[in-house]
């Protein structure tokens, strides 16, 4: 299968993104302002999953390696945005957590795309 490294790790970044929504959502209950890490673990625990169907139809979907590195990536981003600002006070870098906003959306532009792509298995 092509890109199997790929799809493997894709898979494999879902399994951490699921596990950091999770440690985020724990962390930001007991912390004195839940808003920064509340909005970490939500966009980690809302892109875990869609990088898991990315996974589970790779085959199929001819988008799926780049919607699912442009997802990876901006969650990446903007959780890891809103984490810094938690825990020192700063961004990562300045108007990161715009990029990673508007990469999740070039990714979920990319699924939407797809749609009219015909499927690897054609």
């Amino acid at each position: 299968m092509p890109n199997s490294g790929t799809r493997g790790t894709v898979l494999f970044v879902a399994g951490l993104m699921g596990v950091a929504g999770v440690a985020a959502a724990a962390a930001a209950s007991h912390g004195a302002d839940p808003r920064l890490l509340g909005g970490a673990s939500a966009m980690c625990l809302a892109h875990a999953p869609a990088l898991v169907a990315l996974h589970a139809g790779w085959a199929h979907f001819r988008t799926a390696a780049i919607a699912a590195l442009l997802l990876a990536t901006g969650t990446a981003l903007f959780a890891g945005d809103l984490t810094a600002r938690h825990a020192l006070s700063h961004g990562l870098f300045p108007m990161s957590a715009p990029l990673g906003g508007l990469t999740m959306m070039a990714g979920w532009i990319t699924v939407a795309l797809g749609t009219f792509l015909p499927s690897k298995a054609s």
